[in-house]
């Protein structure tokens, strides 16, 4: 069953930067690229970072600590050190709203 929650307004979102969130006390970053809205969590599986801080370029976050690069799209590692992706959220827009599904 889907568990979407309104974390956020898609006005608030702009290209080139990350947003954090944290419903139901998830640590997730938001970001708006050229495919779309997408969300993952935020810290950096290679080490305690927030990616909602890091430099956004095409659909990859670069991580601040180490230059980790994650797909924002699927939380898929692009470029090392990291080696384990970021989990990745649904995301919905509705009315100007940006929804998260906590149920996956």
């Amino acid at each position: 069953m889907s568990q979407w929650i309104d974390v956020a307004a898609e006005a608030d979102l702009f290209e080139g930067a990350g947003i954090a969130v944290t419903p139901q006390n998830h640590d997730i970053a938001i970001f708006k690229v050229d495919d779309g809205v997408f969300a993952i969590n935020n810290v950096c599986s290679h080490g305690n970072a927030n990616l909602c801080e890091g430099f956004v370029e095409g659909n990859y976050v670069e991580c601040p600590f180490h230059q980790a690069l994650f797909d924002v799209r699927d939380g898929s590692v692009g470029c090392g050190p990291a080696t384990e992706p970021v989990k990745s959220w649904p995301v919905k827009i509705e009315a100007g709203r940006v929804l998260i599904d906590l149920s996956v």
